[in-house]
């Protein structure tokens, strides 16, 4: 790329034009496909734009072009978030059933189309974003890569996996340090709860009581050594779920 070029679309950067720095890249990776700050760059100009799939598709460059060792987990925590609330939302349903949409006004039709719409797009930001984690832990991952694997899985349905995949964030935080550390402490006992949270969902849908053995002994042993932190809220939410946790266990099943 040229240097006339690269300084055009960098100047759009610095003034905040997001469109026109959209426009930009978009012509500058004609000439610097290779360049993986491009499209780093591109990923976040098509986020401010609201173009999340091209700025999926340019996080995945990234990651292409330096060998599963660059990702900005920042971004596909937005992209969650979106991909969550969409979910979370419940779709447009004639009284008729669904997928009966004869007796709908105009406006109605409209914002049924709308509301399938929004969900096909998330259904395809889900399983980009799916690929791009997939490849990211192939080659290792942090505990926030870790963390959105989870809460990937959890939409899907998944439990099980999301509840390894919280296993390996919960592992990501452990260190000699871990219990001198108060900031390290605060993110290992969220992660901790929403293992454990994980584990008490399964065993309501099962039964099976091995889960909440291991949340109890989990949070036990958290609780045991994590002494120093005691006045934090971390702690005290740790000692609420141990209580919750063993008021669940003779709800269960012996056998599992």
């Amino acid at each position: 790329m040229n240097s006339l070029l690269y300084r055009f679309v960098y100047r759009h950067m610095i003034k905040k034009k997001s469109k026109e720095s959209f426009i930009a890249f978009k012509e500058a990776l004609k000439f610097r496909r290779t360049s993986w700050q491009l499209w780093e760059n591109y990923s976040h100009v098509a986020m401010d734009i609201g173009n999340f799939t091209q700025a999926l598709e340019a996080t995945k460059m990234v990651l292409d072009l330096t060998g599963n060792k660059r990702v900005d987990a920042g971004l596909l925590e937005k992209i969650m978030l979106l991909i969550e609330d969409r979910t979370s939302k419940p779709t447009d349903k004639s009284s008729n059933g669904v997928g009966d949409n004869s007796s709908m006004m105009p406006h109605d039709e409209s914002r049924f189309q709308e509301g399938n719409e929004s969900s096909r797009e998330a259904e395809l930001l889900f399983n980009m974003v799916g690929n791009i984690l997939q490849q990211t832990i192939r080659s290792g991952g942090c505990e926030n890569i870790w963390g959105l694997y989870a809460r990937w899985y959890k939409i899907k349905g998944n439990l099980t996996m999301c509840a390894e995949a919280l296993l390996k964030q919960v592992r990501s935080h452990q260190g000699s340090d871990l219990w001198h550390d108060q900031d390290r402490f605060r993110k290992f006992a969220c992660a901790s709860l929403q293992l454990c949270k994980v584990y008490m969902e399964i065993a309501s849908s099962t039964g099976s009581r091995q889960e909440l053995l291991m949340a109890e002994m989990h949070l036990r042993n958290s609780i045991k050594q994590g002494i120093n932190f005691v006045d934090t809220d971390e702690f005290k939410d740790l000692q609420l779920c141990l209580d919750e946790t063993r008021s669940m266990l003779p709800m269960t099943s012996e056998i599992f």
